[in-house]
């Protein structure tokens, strides 16, 4: 799975975009331990203090846990990654309404298209011309 980052947010936060992403996924499964820091880092193409802020931010919110001597492990809280899910989700909502809205759409013609995408009718919309 790629480390996809760009210069529209800070490096921190899109690190722990992407460590919290890969929980939901289960690419890091509840309980499981994490590379290290520097490791971590050098997969993600970024400065390890970087790395470990977001990782300190994790740990905050108890995503993540230290264990002194056995590195940093995933929680094995099933209901805080479920919110964590619901949280990312929730966000991707706001940005495409957000979009939509831009784009000029009111708040019913998105929610039919949606509803027309959810039913497999919307897989021809994407061929419009321009």
């Amino acid at each position: 799975m790629a480390w996809k980052l760009d210069d529209r947010r800070s490096i921190h936060s899109q690190l722990t975009a992407v460590i919290c992403r890969r929980i939901i996924s289960g690419y890091y499964p509840p309980g499981s331990r994490l590379s290290s820091v520097r490791e971590l880092a050098d997969e993600a193409g970024v400065n390890p203090n970087t790395m470990q802020r977001a990782l300190s931010q994790l740990e905050t919110s108890g995503v993540i846990f230290a264990q002194r001597t056995s590195g940093r492990f995933v929680t094995t809280d099933r209901d805080k990654i479920d919110a964590m899910r619901r949280e990312l989700a929730l966000d991707a909502v706001k940005e495409f309404v957000g979009t939509m809205d831009g784009l000029g759409f009111a708040p019913e013609e998105t929610e039919a298209m949606l509803r027309d995408y959810a039913h497999g009718r919307g897989k021809d919309q994407s061929e419009v011309e321009l």
